[in-house]
């Protein structure tokens, strides 16, 4: 039998906290029954520096139910970071894990599924929706062309596929191996390398509380995860540069031939050729700056997370 612990990050989760543990309280005492999973198999939540009371219900619901345990961090670190925390701080107790949001979007039946995977010889199991009939047309749309385009600039993502998903304690010491400060989770799995396999599951709205990824928040994330994984924007914007020189040296020569006598009628041209390549220096150099940046924390080597508490 595996020893199973599921890792939930939480952020200002206390309305939703309190049915996500009955759903998978239940679901794991069955698997339990069943002798599918060990009876000392837990349920662990993560807060990352929550605001409201959600530290307050894990440390109530640690002292009732006996499938409860609570990771606190000291402060607010990113839904990744937080994630990445309950992972290496229950690495060694478990033989898998399985990390699932804390909103009960992801189903709690497709644990069943996993661990059969697992039991298979799979190291990883990747948990990807079987459709987004309950998406918007704008977010079934941002997120295809986001898989397309992650794709496109030659990062390894499972497609429909976010953070639900299973690792054996060998893929965990791998991934503890991964130094990067910049995380992005959904790229850096892949790389592993073990064997591996897909679960599919119906993701469901949220169950109380808001969305922490608005617009603005989902915008960053994907740049996050552009930058973190491939340089292949900066090999653009050189041949971008070398295609508009050309361009550009074409231009002048055909504008001197057609306005040679009329220096007024090549006013206009130039000034939108200066303005066009201006606003392309611009973006290059944000791009550039952005992986100069990443470059410049990444080489601090700042800790990721800090673990306030640990209740077992």
């Amino acid at each position: 039998m595996t020893k199973l612990y599921v890792v939930l990050p939480c952020y200002n989760e206390e309305e939703v906290l309190p049915e996500t543990t009955k759903r998978l309280s239940t679901k794991m005492n069955e698997l339990i029954a069943r002798q599918i999973i060990r009876e000392d198999s837990k349920i662990v939540y993560v807060d990352d520096g929550s605001k409201d009371k959600t530290w307050s219900l894990i440390e109530r619901q640690n002292q009732e139910n006996p499938l409860v345990q609570g990771v606190k961090l000291t402060r607010n670190k990113g839904h990744q970071n937080a994630l990445l925390a309950g992972l290496m701080t229950v690495r060694d107790c478990c033989d898998a894990t399985i990390s699932m949001d804390a909103d009960l979007q992801d189903d709690v039946q497709v644990i069943e599924t996993m661990v059969a995977e697992y039991e298979k010889g799979n190291e990883i199991v990747y948990g990807v929706r079987s459709s987004r009939d309950t998406d918007t047309v704008f977010k079934k749309s941002t997120a295809l062309g986001f898989y397309k385009l992650m794709k496109f600039l030659g990062a390894d993502t499972v497609f429909n596929h976010a953070d639900c998903r299973l690792m054996s304690g060998l893929a965990l010491n791998r991934l503890a191996e991964f130094k990067e400060v910049n995380l992005f989770l959904r790229g850096i799995v892949p790389m592993i390398g073990y064997k591996s396999s897909i679960a599919y599951y119906d993701r469901s709205e949220r169950f109380a509380g808001e969305s922490k990824y608005p617009l603005k928040k989902m915008i960053a994330f994907a740049w996050q995860g552009v930058t973190s994984l491939s340089a292949k924007p900066i090999k653009m914007i050189t041949i971008t540069g070398i295609l508009l020189s050309l361009l550009g040296f074409i231009a002048l020569i055909v504008f001197l031939i057609l306005y040679s006598s009329s220096a007024v009628g090549m006013l206009w041209p130039i000034l939108c050729a200066i303005s066009l390549a201006c606003g392309l220096q611009l973006t290059a150099i944000g791009v550039i700056g952005e992986y100069v940046g990443k470059s410049y924390i990444e080489i601090k080597g700042r800790p990721r997370f800090f673990v306030e508490t640990y209740l077992e």
